[in-house]
This record gives structure tokens, C-alpha cells and sequence, in this order.
């Protein structure tokens, strides 16, 4: 069976050990780079990591854009949504339709 981790500051992860998923505290870029990738080979499917982490370690989620598993999923943190989350949904439904459908004429998200 597949599991799903949260990663990110206690404040904006803590909630989601209530539903279930396993929640990893992380502060530190680079100790938060080697925890996503330990999570990668741990039978993990989902990851979802807060967007201020997350653009701490940009490089090291770039390595799993392209792979079935896990899907790392950007989510705002206690402190807010920054639109990276979205920037990044946006870029992998172009990749997968090959044109960007979730933005208006003017470029403005739909959703």
C-alpha cells in the first residue's frame, strides 16, 4: 500500500497527521532535500511539501517532475498562498494536453 507524507513547517503540516498521512517537520533546506528523497524510496506515492519549503528545494523536487511516483504537490503553508503551487499544476497540465487550459486569454488562472 501506498503512503502520502507532508513536509513543511509544524505549524501548516501538523493538522494533516489527522487525517492519516505521516507529517515530517522540516525547517532545514538541506536536511529537508535528503528527507524528500529518502520519502522517494519509501513507498511513498504523494508528497506534498508547503510552497515556502519547497522554494528552498526547488532543484531537488525538479528531479521528480518527470517520474509516476511520487507526485510531489506543492501546497500553501500557514503563512499563505504564494502561487507556486498553481505555477507548478499549471505547468504539468500543459506537459500533459500541450497547451495551457487552466488560464484565460489575459493569462489570468481560471481556477
Amino acid at each position: 500500500m501506498y503512503k502520502i507524507a507532508v513536509m513543511g513547517d509544524k505549524d501548516s503540516i501538523l493538522g494533516f497527521a489527522a487525517l492519516g498521512m505521516e507529517i515530517y517537520p522540516q525547517q532545514d533546506a538541506a536536511e529537508a532535500a535528503k528527507k524528500l528523497r529518502r520519502l522517494s524510496k519509501g513507498g511513498y506515492a504523494v508528497i506534498y511539501i508547503t510552497e515556502a519549503l519547497a522554494a528552498q528545494i526547488r532543484d531537488e523536487i525538479d528531479r521528480y517532475q518527470d517520474a509516476v511516483a511520487p507526485a510531489v504537490v506543492l501546497i500553501p503553508g500557514i503563512a499563505g498562498n504564494t502561487g507556486m503551487g498553481m505555477k507548478n499544476v499549471g505547468r504539468v497540465v500543459e506537459k500533459a494536453v500541450g497547451t495551457d487550459i487552466l488560464s484565460d486569454n489575459q493569462g489570468e488562472k481560471r481556477i
